[in-house]
């Protein structure tokens, strides 16, 4: 089987500063994968070298087998329209209503008649829980959590094949981020979608993913399924995954 995604030795530098030093990943379509590590260690960095925001320096990206790596302007346009993507800080624009932030890549990206995007959009709140009512607010009199379940509608507007989350529950209560972790993992099957999130959060990580890379040093240093994380044999991902302060990851302190 084709990888829906797959990185190949993709390395990228800025100035002296080494971020990814020969990434191998493959993710099998309609798997959800998560990257853990810790802040710096180049997730955000992956992430934008799939989707052509950053190039890389070296090694190649491809998507369902074809080399995407050096795609710029209209030649990405059709690759683009395979993505959906879930932002951090929810990234919805508060001069327009719920149902335009939704409905924005719909109309902007494809050209689509308002009414029918407008249509698209509630039935794609509906999805993430929110009433047509929602719809007609501003994002501003929204809660952290209502404007991820937001996010998520935009995400999933045009039925992507790929969905990328970064930091999906950066910001918000536990009970809050469980609620949108089990929103992910449901709406992620409902679409069919292969899924990439980026995460330190342990608890998001297991119950959104079917497999888990982790990331240090530049390199995928483990990767497999979810359910073997804790038996993962590596020292690094131990650390990781228990939030231990002691063990071969050594963090930065200023005094």
């Amino acid at each position: 089987m084709t990888a829906k995604i797959k990185l190949i030795g993709v390395k990228k530098r800025f100035g002296s500063k080494v971020v990814l030093d020969g990434v191998d990943l493959a993710i099998e379509p309609h798997t959800s994968l998560v990257i853990i590590g810790g802040s710096g260690t180049g997730k955000s960095v992956t992430i934008k070298s799939i989707l052509g925001i950053i190039t890389p320096d070296e090694g190649q990206v491809l998507i369902d087998g074809e080399d995407v790596t050096h795609l710029k302007g209209a030649d990405r346009d059709p690759l683009m329209k395979k993505f959906g993507m879930l932002f951090q800080g929810g990234a919805l624009f508060d001069s327009l209503p719920v149902w335009e932030n939704v409905a924005f890549g719909l109309i902007q990206g494809r050209g689509m008649a308002r009414g029918r995007a407008r249509d698209i959009a509630i039935a794609k709140l509906a999805k993430v829980g929110l009433g047509e009512d929602v719809a007609f607010l501003s994002p501003s009199e929204l809660s952290g959590g209502m404007q991820k379940r937001v996010g998520l509608a935009r995400a999933i507007a045009a039925d992507p094949e790929i969905i990328f989350f970064d930091e999906p529950t950066t910001g918000l209560d536990p009970i809050m981020a469980d609620v949108i972790n089990n929103l992910i993992a449901s709406t992620v099957k409902d679409v069919g979608a292969t899924a990439l999130s980026i995460t330190h959060d342990m608890a998001s990580a297991r119950k959104i993913s079917d497999h888990i890379a982790m990331l240090y040093g530049g390199k995928i240093i483990w990767q497999g399924p979810t359910d073997q994380i804790d038996n993962s044999g590596n020292e690094f991902v131990d650390q990781f995954i228990h939030g231990r302060a002691e063990g071969p990851i050594k963090m930065a302190v200023k005094a």
